[in-house]
């Protein structure tokens, strides 16, 4: 069994006139180098809309719609993988930041719906779409399995945890962030991949938009939490050896039990609080 795979972080965004041919672009020299997935950044197919509290309806789409459609047609043109995203509305016209996994032939395989919405200057996040409540669950693709998580999600171990659990060997992050705040991001990465036994990569929008200092590298995390990979480049490649995640797992902490069933009732002790509610105290 093939325990060996090379994926392509694009940090680079493709919503202009000119997205459509350089986003072919990127994924051909990606496939060129040998990867077999692309990830993009969040949003990728849009300008970062959250700078402000103006929303458009234009910025959202039916699901299977344009930027699904162009997203999807790109990958099978240049035979890889990626993973894209769009804000999707649903039946009952809510939207999501949903990321969209695609497979080399264009065949639509995933979605994932961004959990923590964050809520303040540059990020006004929760204006523009919901929190969703779906339970996230990895997907076996690629000769892996694989989980996504969206910027902040992995800024709760939760998540990662689940992911790892449920026998994910990586977990992929788009994400915008700032540059100033990208030493805690390393951080986080690093203590989610040795907590939950998974190759954390995430990849980050290129630079500002509209006065919001986004910025900071793409970067791979191995299972042992060592920063295998730190690049601005725009398409940047790391190798990863799916066989260390079962020795992680065999290593401490790795081998630790999950009880469940203690951390369920401990957490039905905890008031339920919504995406954007006050803290609550017990």
């Amino acid at each position: 069994m093939q325990t060996s795979h090379t994926i392509a972080l694009i940090r680079d965004v493709f919503h202009d006139a000119t997205g459509p041919d350089r986003l072919r672009g990127r994924l051909e020299e990606a496939r060129a180098a040998g990867a077999s997935l692309a990830v993009l950044p969040e949003l990728a197919m849009l300008p970062w809309v959250p700078a402000t509290k103006q929303t458009r309806d234009e910025d959202a789409e039916p699901p299977l719609g344009p930027r699904h459609q162009l997203q999807a047609s790109i990958a099978a043109e240049c035979g890889i993988g990626l993973l894209g995203g769009a804000i999707v509305r649903d039946d009952q016209g809510r939207r999501f930041n949903t990321a969209l996994l695609f497979g080399p032939d264009g065949a639509f395989l995933h979605a994932y719906r961004k959990i923590h919405i964050p809520d303040e200057p540059g990020f006004w996040e929760a204006d523009h779409y919901q929190a969703s409540d779906a339970v996230p669950t990895p997907i076996d693709a690629f000769g892996m399995r694989l989980g996504c998580q969206i910027c902040s999600d992995n800024n709760r171990p939760f998540g990662s945890h689940i992911l790892g659990a449920q026998g994910a060997h990586a977990i992929l992050v788009p994400r915008s962030s700032e540059t100033s705040t990208y030493a805690k991001w390393r951080l986080i990465f690093q203590a989610n991949a040795l907590t939950s036994g998974c190759w954390v990569l995430s990849v980050n929008r290129p630079g500002p938009e509209a006065d919001v200092a986004i910025g900071g590298p793409s970067i791979a995390v191995a299972p042992d939490g060592t920063v295998v990979l730190e690049s601005e480049n725009a398409v940047a490649l790391v190798t990863m050896d799916t066989g260390s995640v079962d020795r992680a797992r065999a290593d401490y902490p790795g081998y630790l039990a999950f009880p469940t069933d203690l951390y369920a009732r401990a957490w039905a002790t905890v008031p339920a609080r919504p995406a954007h509610g006050p803290i609550a105290t017990p």
